[in-house]
C-alpha cells in the first residue's frame, strides 16, 4: 500500500482521490507516521418499496370490518 505525505497527499490529491475509487486504497503519513487510511467508499441505497411488502403472504377477512363488533359494543356499554 502506498504511503504519501501531507504535502506529497495535498498536491496530488484528486489523482490520489481517484486511483481510490478505482480501489487503491492509500495512507496519509505525518513525519513519516501513518495517520490516516483511504480507502474508497461504498454506499448502498437503502430499499425503496415499503408498501406491498406482505402481498401474497397475509389475508383479510371479508367481514373484518364488523369482526368482534357485539363484543366491542357490549365493552362500551359496560355489560361485558
Amino acid at each position: 500500500m502506498q504511503q504519501y505525505n501531507i504535502h506529497e497527499a495535498k498536491t496530488h490529491l484528486s489523482s490520489l482521490i481517484d486511483n481510490a475509487i478505482k480501489g487503491n486504497s492509500f495512507i496519509i503519513a505525518k513525519a513519516g507516521k501513518p495517520v490516516v487510511k483511504v480507502v474508497p467508499y461504498s454506499f448502498k441505497e437503502p430499499k425503496k418499496q415499503r408498501i406491498g411488502f406482505l402481498k401474497g403472504k397475509i389475508s383479510v377477512p371479508a367481514d373484518f370490518d364488523s369482526m368482534g363488533k357485539d363484543e366491542i359494543e357490549k365493552l362500551f356499554e359496560g355489560t361485558l
